[in-house]
């Protein structure tokens, strides 16, 4: 699964020119408020890919994750530079980390409430693999708490491979964005689109299929059929495939020995609005309802989900869910 017969290659061919990232946000996002903030996060984005360039991965020396969970330097790293951006910012109203799952005021006449994962793939990042970061952004008109993914005004997940690339939701549109020469953004795809059909697949919560019929019977589907495996343990970089691919579906279900464990505000609300808004479909992984109709009322609440193709998550809300 993966031989280079069955493999899927890029068709980008390269243009003469691309748009800059200011041409695109003042021409596709209406909202001047939301180009600020957008143009705040990838700023301190691209701090995040200067400081994975030059440190090493190594266990941090304060832990203060609230999970137990191990912290490495570049996490604490990511995470204060996005902190900074957010004290810094006239726009950000409120704030919050995977790292420490609480609101936490930056400006009383701000506007926004961001949540972010601020390095996601810390199990693999001292592989040297791509990792990302993913931001969530919310109007205070709704704020997160009590909100659903569908009330965001934007997102953003930035992938850090051999370059720096971001996702952005824009008003029609998903937009992929390099950062290139002298740090500045571009325009690398416009309007992108995942097709319903595909032939790649990334299944986490493999454990989940020893409890879970449909699950197996899923993951066998899928390899009797010859689809592709493409899955690193990278939220990140295996959801991002699915955009540069045009096709692809994640999983990621639950079942009582193998809970799901995906965060509603800094994970799956940020990607399942890209997902959509790009043609693709999304799954909750309980009802079959979309993630972007999760109400959140903990700032880190979990979630199982499906998210991708249209026709691949149809299949998995049929396997799985009886749906």
């Amino acid at each position: 699964f993966g031989a280079s017969h069955t493999s899927v290659y890029t068709t980008a061919v390269a243009k003469d020119s691309y748009p800059t990232m200011e041409d695109i946000l003042s021409t596709k996002m209406a909202d001047a408020g939301v180009r600020e903030v957008v143009t705040e996060m990838l700023a301190a984005c691209v701090k995040i890919t200067e400081a994975l360039r030059v440190n090493l991965v190594t266990v941090a020396d304060a832990q203060n994750s609230v999970f137990g969970d191990v912290q490495l330097g570049v996490d604490v790293l990511a995470d204060r530079l996005m902190w900074e951006a957010c004290k810094s910012s006239k726009v950000v109203r409120e704030g919050a980390s995977e790292e420490s799952p609480e609101l936490v005021t930056t400006n009383p006449d701000g506007r926004f409430t961001v949540c972010w994962d601020p390095l996601d793939g810390s199990s693999i990042v001292d592989n040297n693999w791509a990792v990302g970061t993913m931001i969530g952004i919310w109007d205070k008109t709704t704020g997160m708490l009590g909100a659903t993914g569908r009330d965001q005004v934007t997102s953003i997940i930035v992938l850090y491979g051999p370059r720096t690339t971001a996702l952005v939701a824009c008003d029609d549109g998903v937009y992929e964005f390099t950062c290139g020469e002298g740090n500045k953004w571009f325009a690398s795809k416009e309007r992108i689109q995942i097709k319903a059909e595909s032939k790649i697949f990334s299944p986490a919560n493999m454990r989940a299929a020893q409890e879970d019929k449909g699950y197996k019977e899923l993951l066998d589907y899928w390899m009797d059929e010859r689809y592709t495996l493409r899955y690193t343990g990278g939220l990140v970089p295996d959801v991002y495939q699915f955009f540069t691919k045009e096709m692809g579906v994640f999983a990621n279900p639950t079942a009582p020995k193998s809970p799901a464990k995906l965060r509603v505000a800094f994970e799956v609300a940020p990607y399942g609005l890209l997902v959509e808004k790009a043609g693709g479909k999304t799954s909750d992984g309980v009802t079959g309802g979309s993630v972007l109709d999760i109400k959140i009322t903990t700032v880190d609440q979990r979630t199982a989900a499906c998210m991708g193709s249209a026709n691949e998550v149809d299949r998995f809300n049929k396997m799985v869910l009886n749906k």
